[in-house]
């Protein structure tokens, strides 16, 4: 059962802008989780995150595992992939990904993972839900 790689920050977890206080605040997207609870298969959270940034963030709080490099290297970067999926002792053919980076995923697809562009904009579940129905078979 393929594993599904979740983009952390502008993907599972929201910034919203609190208009009283002035500050983000970042909280779980909870249509997208409860999207992705009606699958069986594991979830890993991936983020470049500090771990100033992961309590910031609320990424130490998850429901699901959270994998960080700390910025080094960035998900930009090929070696981020190569380091994660062995670290979960996956294969490329086993995961599949979905982040709002493009840069991101250029780099996620040039060591062979299935990636869908996920724009942060438009939260379109829809078509991450076909993205997932496609590549979960």
């Amino acid at each position: 059962m393929k594993t599904i790689l979740v983009d952390a920050i502008y993907g599972f977890v929201q910034v919203i802008n609190n208009k009283l206080t002035g500050k983000d605040e970042y909280l779980i997207f909870q249509k997208m989780y409860e999207l992705l609870e009606k699958y069986p298969n594991k979830k890993i959270i991936l983020t470049g995150a500090y771990d100033e940034q992961m309590v910031k963030f609320g990424l130490n709080n998850m429901p699901y595992p959270v994998f960080t490099l700390k910025h080094n290297p960035e998900k930009t970067n090929p070696e981020y992939y190569n380091v994660m999926l062995k670290n979960f002792n996956l294969n490329k053919n086993e995961v599949i990904y979905f982040e709002h980076d493009i840069d991101a995923i250029r780099s996620a697809e040039s060591v062979g993972i299935n990636t869908y562009y996920y724009d942060k904009d438009k939260k379109d579940l829809e078509s991450l839900k076909e993205f997932l129905d496609e590549n979960l078979k």
